[in-house]
């Protein structure tokens, strides 16, 4: 327990604390580690002096113009990923409420398809159907699942119908596309940090500075809303609107991480259950599990830069076979647990 000044007093999970700056030192070490990664290599001090202005010219235009903006594009979908899969997850009352699971990340490649299929759009253009088709997926899945209210198992079961119904839009426009169109399309759907520069980082910055503040304001009534709707509003928790902003705000930060990087998968999975094992804290332990996402995306290019060389494996299809392993495992926990 902590007391202020002010006689205002504010408890603090030692643990959770502890843990918070293990992930965002592991996330520091991974953005220099993948900075110095590539075709130049450059050792942790080398970054370090550049990053402060101490660099030769080419050391600054690699980092500055050809790296940093990657990094930075990496850690912002990472934590915007997390942040929304923890708020998915609370909502939803189920470990498998993510992103990938409720047709989000379906939504925006059908948007983004349809930029590249029929219109054949340039890069921003792309990027604005993606936010546009994740948006309106989001939309459409909670209306879909509004019965009263919106209730666990009902969301995440019309998620994956949507899902599935996404899914088969999306090879739909892939085979109406024309042979360059589906290459890019694919590309696309991989999920990948390869070629990200400043344009960017501004938008995607720009959002989650916004929108992560909101979320963790409502950090605090997430955490009643797990007690049940009754407990929670005996205690002033105006239920609905809460779980209101919470999934709009989780749409959104899904939508712009993916028109940023492509619908990387199983990040939004993993980070929230990977940082609530690490702070063994209740609640949705949503700023944990933004700091998680943001780590593991970037260590997860880095280590794929590492094991296969600069941009010849998209990062996308390493967190896929790790999170799909991850997904088998909590499936099987689950199952034991009696849960599913």
């Amino acid at each position: 327990m902590v007391r202020t000044a002010g006689g205002l007093s504010l408890r603090l999970d030692l643990r959770a604390v502890l843990s918070g700056a293990l992930l965002l030192a592991v996330a520091v070490a991974a953005t220099v580690a993948l900075i110095g990664s590539g075709d130049y290599p450059m050792t942790p001090s080398e970054v370090l002096t550049t990053l402060t202005g101490g660099g030769t010219t080419g050391q600054e235009f690699i980092v500055h113009e050809l790296r940093l903006p990657r990094v930075l594009v990496g850690l912002l979908v990472g934590a915007a990923f997390g942040i929304a899969g923890a708020a998915f997850q609370a909502v939803s009352r189920n470990p498998l409420g993510s992103p990938d699971m409720l047709g989000l990340s379906q939504g925006a490649s059908v948007g983004a398809l349809v930029v590249i299929v029929w219109f054949h759009g340039e890069p921003r253009t792309v990027a604005a159907g993606a936010v546009v088709g994740g948006v309106i997926t989001g939309l459409a899945i909670f209306l879909l699942a509004w019965k009263r209210g919106v209730h666990g198992y009902r969301f995440v079961l019309v998620g994956i119908g949507t899902a599935a119904v996404l899914y088969a839009v999306v090879l739909y426009l892939l085979t109406k596309s024309t042979l360059y169109d589906a290459a890019r399309a694919t590309l696309w759907m991989t999920g990948s940090l390869s070629g990200r520069d400043w344009s960017q980082v501004g938008p995607l910055a720009a959002v989650c500075a916004v929108l992560i503040p909101v979320a963790l304001l409502c950090a605090r009534p997430l955490r009643m809303l797990e007690m049940g709707d009754d407990a929670a509003a005996a205690l002033g928790v105006r239920t609905e609107r809460v779980r209101i902003t919470v999934l709009l705000v989780a749409v959104v930060l899904v939508a712009a991480g993916t028109a940023a990087a492509g619908p990387i998968s199983f990040v939004a999975l993993t980070a929230p259950q990977l940082a609530r094992r690490l702070t063994r804290a209740p609640g949705p332990n949503l700023l944990p599990a933004a700091l998680m996402g943001a780590a593991l995306l970037v260590g997860a290019d880095w280590a794929a830069q590492r094991l296969f060389g600069a941009d010849q494996l998209p990062v996308g299809v390493l967190t896929g076979v790790l999170g799909g392993g991850y997904l088998l495992w909590l499936l099987v926990a689950e199952r034991k647990a009696g849960r599913v």
